[in-house]
């Protein structure tokens, strides 16, 4: 079915389950929550239920292998390169031999590598988180010396510890988002993805000769 769906033009034929018979309530929630919040989160969208299990044409092969990352999540780099796949529907069926080796713990640290590979969000939540803490700060301090010169001090030293300590972690937070921005692009530039990806093209590649010729020597 996979090599008919190749010799029908597609550029990838690929299985994905319908159920989730034989597994646990608890994973097959874990998992559909997985792919909500990946797909969600960044801009690769991949089918849910997709399986790595699947047969490609040699311009998508070679589209997969032209990324140079080492951390390489497979069924988000299948739907990044953006060829035209051809899903095959089945039905999940319960193991009769053996045991999983993808534990519960594996496949979180698996669903977490999913998402920081394709997503700089999680920095983003962390330099949105720094710039609302300062500006609370800011806020707080206001407010702490507005009631300060209209009821006076009641410890001494409190309000300039207070503003202090208040001014000084919304500087802190806020520096952590501005560094987690510029991580954030370091991170994809470092990843050297292609710009685009040319799934066919007219042109042709020539390699230009080097012409010969007799020259007289300068005098």
């Amino acid at each position: 079915a996979m090599i008919a769906g190749i010799e029908e033009g597609y550029d990838c034929c690929a299985a994905r389950r319908v159920s989730r018979e034989g597994e646990s309530r608890l994973r097959s929630l874990f998992s559909q929550a997985f792919y909500r919040l990946s797909n969600r989160m960044t801009d690769v969208q991949m089918p849910q239920n997709a399986v790595d299990f699947r047969i490609m044409s040699r311009d998508m092969v070679d589209s997969i292998l032209a990324l140079a990352e080492v951390e390489r999540f497979s069924k988000g780099i299948f739907a990044w390169v953006g060829f035209e796949t051809k899903w095959l529907p089945y039905e999940n069926v319960e193991r009769t031999l053996g045991t999983t080796k993808w534990s519960f713990w594996k496949l979180f640290k698996y669903a977490l590598g999913g998402i920081t590979s394709f997503s700089i969000t999680p920095l983003r939540f962390v330099s949105g988180m720094g710039f609302f803490i300062f500006l609370f700060a800011c806020l707080y301090i206001a407010a702490t010396l507005i009631q300060t010169l209209i009821f006076g001090v009641d410890v001494p030293g409190y309000v300039t510890t207070l503003c202090a300590v208040l001014f000084l972690g919304g500087i802190v937070e806020l520096s952590i988002g501005i560094l987690g921005e510029y991580v954030a692009h370091i991170y994809m530039e470092a990843k050297d993805r292609p710009i685009f990806i040319l799934r066919q093209t007219n042109l042709t590649k020539h390699k230009e000769e080097p012409t010969q010729h007799d020259s007289e020597p300068d005098v």
